[in-house]
C-alpha cells in the first residue's frame, strides 16, 4: 500500500535530473504521478524518464534552461501539450556558481543566480497557478535552503535569493489559499549530497567543518528530502500553507 497516492495528477519538477529533483521525479511516477521532468542537459532527462517508466510510471521530458523566459513559458506549454493540466509544481532547480567574498560579486553573477533562483520560479508558480486556479485546486513546492535562513559566507547571491524564495512562498501562500485551494510550501534542506554540494565535500577542512556543525554528523541524502515534498503535495497536508520545513540533520537547532 502507498502511503502517498498521486495517481493521474500531474507533476512538473524543475532540475529534475539529478540530485534531489531526480529523487522527487521518481518518488512521484512511483505514486503514479504524471511527471515533467525539466532541465538542461537531455541524456541526464532521457535517463530519468526511463527509470520512471521502467518502475511502472508515466514520464515525460523538456529541456529547460531557467536562464531563458521563453524556456519557463514553453515548459509550461508543453506540460498542457502532453497532458492537458498541471496538478502540482515543484521549484527545485537552484545554482550556486559563485562561492567569492561579496565584495568580489559582480553584477552579472548576481543576476545570473537572480534569474534561475527566483525569478524562474516566480515565474513558473505565477503560470502554474493560472492553471490551478481554474481548477480549484493546486500545490506548489519551492526548494529554498538553509541558507535562505542563515547566512553563509561567501554565497550572498545564494543566501539572497533562497531568503526571497521563502518570503515569496508565504506571500503567495496568503494570496491563493482560501479563493483557489492552492497550497504554496518550501522546503529548506541542509547539506545534501549532490553536485551542488560536490565541491564541499571534496575539501577535507570544508567538511569537517561543516560535519562539526551538525548533529547529525553526516551530509543528507536526496531521498530524505523526497517524503516532505510528498507530503506538501498530498491531501494530508491540505491545512498546510506557507510553511517551511527544514531539512538539515539538525544544523539549524544547533
Amino acid at each position: 500500500m502507498r502511503l502517498f497516492d498521486f495517481k493521474d495528477k500531474i507533476v512538473v519538477v524543475t532540475g529534475g535530473s539529478r540530485g534531489i529533483g531526480r529523487a522527487i521525479a521518481l518518488a512521484f511516477g512511483e505514486a503514479g504521478a504524471k511527471v515533467v521532468v525539466a532541465a538542461r542537459k537531455i541524456d541526464l532527462l532521457k535517463e530519468v524518464v526511463n527509470d520512471i517508466k521502467a518502475k511502472g510510471g508515466d514520464g515525460f521530458y523538456v529541456k529547460c534552461d531557467l536562464g531563458r523566459d521563453e524556456d519557463i513559458y514553453n515548459l509550461v506549454e508543453q506540460t498542457l501539450n502532453k497532458y492537458n493540466g498541471l496538478d502540482i509544481l515543484v521549484n527545485n532547480a537552484g545554482i550556486s556558481p559563485f562561492v567569492k567574498k561579496s565584495e568580489e560579486v559582480t553584477k552579472e553573477m548576481w543576476e545570473e543566480v537572480i534569474q534561475v533562483n527566483l525569478l524562474a520560479p516566480f515565474l513558473l508558480c505565477r503560470e502554474a497557478a493560472k492553471i490551478m486556479m481554474k481548477q480549484n485546486w493546486g500545490r506548489i513546492i519551492n526548494i529554498a535552503s538553509v541558507g535562505g535562513i542563515i547566512a553563509l559566507p561567501r554565497q550572498i547571491a545564494y543566501c539572497a535569493t533562497k531568503g526571497a524564495l521563502i518570503q515569496m512562498t508565504k506571500v503567495l501562500a496568503i494570496e491563493w489559499a482560501a479563493k483557489y485551494n492552492i497550497t504554496v510550501n518550501a522546503i529548506a534542506p541542509g547539506y545534501i549530497t549532490t553536485e551542488l554540494t560536490a565541491g564541499m565535500r571534496a575539501s577535507e577542512k570544508i567538511s569537517k567543518n561543516l560535519l562539526q556543525r551538525n548533529p547529525a554528523g553526516r551530509f543528507g541524502e536526496a531521498d530524505e528530502v523526497v517524503s516532505a515534498a510528498l507530503y506538501f503535495a498530498s491531501e494530508s497536508a491540505s491545512f498546510t500553507t506557507g510553511a517551511v520545513l527544514v531539512v538539515d540533520g539538525g544544523m539549524l537547532a544547533s
